[in-house]
Order: C-alpha cells, then structure tokens, then sequence
C-alpha cells in the first residue's frame, strides 16, 4: 500500500495541520476518498501517539475559568461569542479525525461515521468562521482553552472511554446550549446575529447526529465486553471526573441523540455526572 492510497496517512496530516482551511480540506477528502473506496487502512500498524493536534499559534490557550467573559451586547463580546463557537468546532475536527485515526481497528462503519463528523464539523467551521469575518475578526483574535482536546487525550487508549466522556458527555452540552445562544441571537436581532443563529440551527441538527454516533458505538463497545451502558456510564464518569452537567437540558434533542429515559430523568438528579 502506498501513502498516496492510505487513509492513516491522510488522517494524520490532517491532525498535523496546523491551517485551518488545510485542515478542513483534508478531512473533506478523506471523507471522498473512503466513500469512493479509494484508500485502505493500515490495521496492524498502531496509531501513532501525539499530546497535541495541530492547530494556528493563535488564539492563545489558557485555563477555561480564565477565559475572558465578556458582554454580548459590546462589538467586541459579540464577536468573542462568535470565536468561541469556532473554537468549539476547530478541536470537533480534531476530535472526529482522532476518532476515525485512532481506533483503527473497528468496523468500517465507525471508521466511516467518524469521517463524515470531521466533514460536518469543517463545515461548521467555515460557516462560523465567515460570520466571524463578516464582523471584522477571525479566528485567533481572542484566547481559547483546550478542555476538549485534553480529553480526547485523556481517553486516547480506550474507544468505549472516548465515546463515553467525548460525544455522550462533552459535546452533548452543545445541545443544551445552542438553544441558549440562539435566543440571545433572536434577541440581538439585527441581520449578523440572525444569520448566526441559523448557523446554529445547522450546527444543531447535525451536533444530534454526532451524539447519536456516540451513543451508538458507546452502546455497541458496551455490549461487545458485556457491560450494562446506562450503568457503566456513571462509573466512568466519576471514575475520569466528568463534568456535573448543569441544566437547562435540550431534553428533545438528547432523547434524538439517543439518550434512554433513564439518563433523561437522572440528569436532574443531585450529584449526576
């Protein structure tokens, strides 16, 4: 096999990239090139290690309560809000991309859901980074933390502790803030933030695309060791420190991400991961 026809190398450069656009061109034909059954995977290689994907020099990374806080209702918070959704999306290229590289050895299926994600969240990206643009800044103006990528690290060696504390934990809170965000969109109501929430209204639907595959490879990996899912869940959330999720709870859209009546009901409860 050679690189040019090899997705592990492809998937490799694309995590290396440290451009955005390069980045999200190479998801995209990663993506193309395993639908058009053009590129082969080299399952007995082991994935190679790495503590960071790559990414621009900027925005500046710090501790995510030093993130500055800043009013939406200024130029200059607006604009912040906006470049804290793009960074949001620039590591869920990563995190897909990782998914897709890493776990080599599952299913093609995985392999496959996981490309379109990278896809999905490139275009994500994009879109925001336009309206970014469009107020007259972009993506590195303002400072940035990195509790998603350290996490995708943190379960870098086990795919059933990625998708438990990645999709299902993580980037599951996207759908209980998007409505959030969006109301204070509608709220500003000028022509920017109104495009910006429709943004968000693409994000959204897809985001409960990318927790239903969670969900679903949480519960086949689950399965596959003999692991009841709902319980194990807990264990692994307390165990790895899981955030405690604050409501409100977009109750509708998890239930389409796949999330049982059990965890819908106990996310109120006092302590719940």
């Amino acid at each position: 096999m050679t690189d040019s026809n090899c997705l592990d190398t492809l998937l490799y450069a694309a995590l290396m990239a440290q451009n955005p656009q390069q980045k999200c061109a190479l998801a995209q034909a990663a993506f193309d090139g395993w639908q058009a059954g053009g590129l082969r995977r080299r399952q007995a290689a082991a994935a190679q290690d790495f503590r960071w994907a790559g990414r621009p020099q900027k925005p500046d990374l710090v501790a995510p309560d030093q993130v500055q806080k800043r009013k939406m209702s200024t130029p200059e918070g607006y604009a912040a809000m906006l470049h804290a959704i793009c960074h949001i999306e620039f590591n869920a290229i990563n995190l897909a991309l990782d998914a897709a590289y890493r776990f080599r050895t599952l299913p093609p299926a995985f392999t496959a859901d996981w490309l379109r994600v990278a896809k999905e969240e490139a275009y994500h990206f994009s879109l925001m980074r336009g309206r970014l643009n469009a107020h007259g800044f972009d993506y590195g103006d303002f400072e940035a933390h990195n509790h998603l990528w350290d996490m995708a690290y943190k379960t870098a060696f086990d795919p059933l502790l990625r998708m438990a504390l990645v999709p299902r934990t993580l980037e599951a809170r996207g759908l209980d803030a998007t409505p959030l965000i969006q109301t204070k969109l509608r709220a500003v109501g000028t022509p920017d933030a109104l495009a910006a929430c429709d943004i968000l209204g693409i994000i959204l639907r897809d985001e409960i695309g990318h927790v239903a595959i969670g969900n679903r490879w949480y519960r086949w990996l689950c399965a596959r060791q003999g692991l009841e899912p709902v319980a194990y869940y807990r264990v692994l959330a307390r165990q790895y420190g899981a955030p405690r999720l604050k409501g409100p709870f977009n109750t509708d859209a998890r239930r389409q991400a796949g999330f049982v009546d059990t965890e819908l009901s106990a996310l109120n409860e006092p302590g719940a991961p």
